[in-house]
């Protein structure tokens, strides 16, 4: 009888663990989510390797959504040599291909909602979509750099370091860049993060390291080119679009697990 009311103790504390009135710590949330986190690119059963690697999602709903930055999805597929926008879960050599379609797209704020058909993976919640306060302690979790690391998931904390208009004001009219110009007729906030993303973290979750909650997707791309034209060198900082518009992504497909 022991036995038995632990192993249904045990199994209501794994279930509440992400609960977002119940904090966790960080390796045990990265051990909740990590089966959450999946790899976007193509497959083409002719090319070598066949799979290739273009960012990162992470999957909401009923575990058959995945959300992604929308400059992650290739502009181009090659359907007539059979290459298929393709969802990548698991780790390492033990990662299975789920072919993906788009069930709808935000290229205003890059974002893209995939569908992976009869698969069904682990989903992550997401947060209101009030904003978080600076100073709030976050994580990410992606593939910084594809498939030169393999499909093995990388973690990182940062903090919100500011709330900031995704478009900066150029002081020169000269100095403003098509990208720019197009994006200041839709103005709208973004969280600065203090933590190093790279190209193939586009797409990644960013999430509350206590409750498992997404509050944004990274960015490492699209904000990038609107904010840092002026850099000749890329400023270390990362970008995250505010889980808000996923929710207004979703709010007709998808209800929250």
């Amino acid at each position: 009888m022991r036995v038995q009311v632990f192993a249904i103790f045990s199994a209501l504390l794994l279930g509440l663990l992400c609960h977002p009135a119940i904090s966790a710590e960080l390796p045990d949330t990265i051990d909740r989510i990590r089966p959450s986190i999946v790899a976007v690119g193509t497959v083409m059963p002719l090319r070598r390797p066949s799979a290739q690697f273009m960012g990162t999602g992470f999957v909401i709903g009923d575990g058959r959504m995945v959300v992604t930055n929308y400059h992650v999805i290739p502009e181009l597929i090659d359907t007539a040599k059979k290459e298929q926008l393709a969802v990548f879960s698991g780790r390492g050599k033990n990662a299975t291909a789920h072919m993906a379609r788009i069930v709808k797209s935000d290229p205003d704020h890059d974002l893209v909602l995939l569908d992976i058909g009869k698969a069904q993976l682990p989903a992550m919640s997401l947060a209101p979509a009030t904003a978080i306060r600076e100073g709030k302690e976050v994580a990410f979790t992606g593939f910084p750099i594809g498939m030169v690391l393999g499909l093995y998931p990388v973690t990182h904390r940062a903090i919100v370091s500011a709330i900031t208009p995704v478009v900066v004001p150029s002081n020169n009219s000269r100095e403003l860049k098509a990208k720019q110009i197009m994006r200041m007729r839709n103005k709208f906030e973004v969280y600065q993060l203090d933590g190093t993303a790279y190209p193939g973290n586009s797409g990644s979750p960013v999430y509350e390291s206590e409750s498992c909650r997404v509050v944004g997707v990274l960015n490492s791309v699209f904000v990038k080119d609107t904010k840092e034209t002026i850099l000749e060198r890329p400023s270390g900082i990362s970008y995250a679009i505010p889980v808000r518009y996923v929710h207004e992504l979703t709010s007709e497909i998808t209800k929250q697990p």
